[in-house]
C-alpha cells in the first residue's frame, strides 16, 4: 500500500512540473515536434487536449494535442521550436 502511495505521489509531482508549450492539431504533428525537442536533449511528451477528448466522448480518435515539457525547459523548448 505504501509503495503504491509513493508511486502516485511521485507521478503527481512530475505532472505538476510539466508545462504546455504548444497545441497542435494532430498526433503526427505532436510526434514530429516532440521528436525535434528530444533530438535537442529536451524531454517531451504530448497528450490529447481536454477539448479533443470531449469531442469523441473519451474514445481515442485523434484531435488537438498538447506538447508538454518540464518547467525548467520551457524557454529552451520554445527557442528550439521557433528556430531562435
Amino acid at each position: 500500500m505504501l509503495a503504491r502511495l509513493a508511486r502516485s505521489t511521485a507521478h503527481f509531482a512530475i505532472m505538476n512540473e510539466l508545462v504546455v508549450i504548444e497545441v497542435v492539431q494532430t498526433e503526427a504533428e505532436a510526434e514530429l515536434l516532440c521528436s525535434r525537442l528530444r533530438t535537442s536533449g529536451l524531454p517531451c511528451i504530448y497528450r490529447l487536449t481536454n477539448f479533443g477528448a470531449a469531442a469523441f466522448e473519451g474514445l481515442p480518435a485523434g484531435g488537438p494535442q498538447e506538447i508538454l515539457v518540464r518547467r525548467r525547459d520551457v524557454e529552451a523548448a520554445r527557442e528550439e521550436l521557433t528556430g531562435n
